[in-house]
């Protein structure tokens, strides 16, 4: 299979799921201030996760450029990422419309936790192709370690929601910004190619 195919595909899972998730942002019913302060945990709880979507995308555009042939573990590993990805509306929505309540951030915290191990998987389904290190291969084992810090980071989390909310959205943070700009490395090594 072409891999034009899976961008293709993914590009526009990625975009539905933006969709669906400023759709929840509902436009008040008055014209004062009071109404746009009672939207800020909804907009707030949006905010984050476009940002982690438009991570995911830019760090999935390089990930994908590394692939020459695709196949079917790289399909369903895909198709994995991109059904955790797809829960995020669901999650955003009611993380905001609880004001970031506890429950509500631990089970946001689950389904980035998820989506995180759904593109480690895809990650160690497209470096299984190559059984030569080059260049290549050592900038994805560093994304690797990348990789598992957010999954700690998300592992602790979502008991952390339960104690000081606050804590697991810095440490939501504190992931977005590992993954924010995406690997110089894999762009280096691809180019020497």
């Amino acid at each position: 299979m072409n891999k034009t195919r899976l961008e293709a595909f993914s590009d526009g899972v990625l975009a539905i799921i933006v969709t669906i998730m400023v759709l929840e942002l509902k436009i008040p019913h008055t014209t004062d201030l009071h109404a746009l302060k009672e939207l800020l945990p909804t907009f707030s709880s949006y905010l984050m996760s476009f940002i982690f979507i438009g991570i995911y995308w830019a760090n999935h555009h390089h990930l994908v450029h590394t692939v020459h042939h695709v196949n079917s573990k790289i399909i369903w590993s895909n198709l994995n990422l991109l059904f955790w990805l797809s829960l995020i509306p669901f999650t955003t929505g009611w993380m905001g419309e609880n004001s970031f309540a506890e429950l509500t951030v631990a089970v946001y915290g689950a389904s980035l936790l998820l989506c995180g191990i759904a593109f480690y998987i895809l990650q160690k389904s497209i470096s299984s192709h190559y059984t030569q290190k080059t260049n290549l291969t050592l900038a994805l084992a560093k994304q690797d370690k990348k990789g598992i810090t957010s999954l700690i980071l998300y592992s602790i989390s979502i008991p952390m929601a339960f104690f000081i909310p606050v804590i697991s959205a810095m440490l939501f943070i504190a992931v977005s910004v590992m993954w924010v700009i995406p690997d110089k490395d894999i762009e280096k090594a691809l180019s020497e190619n």
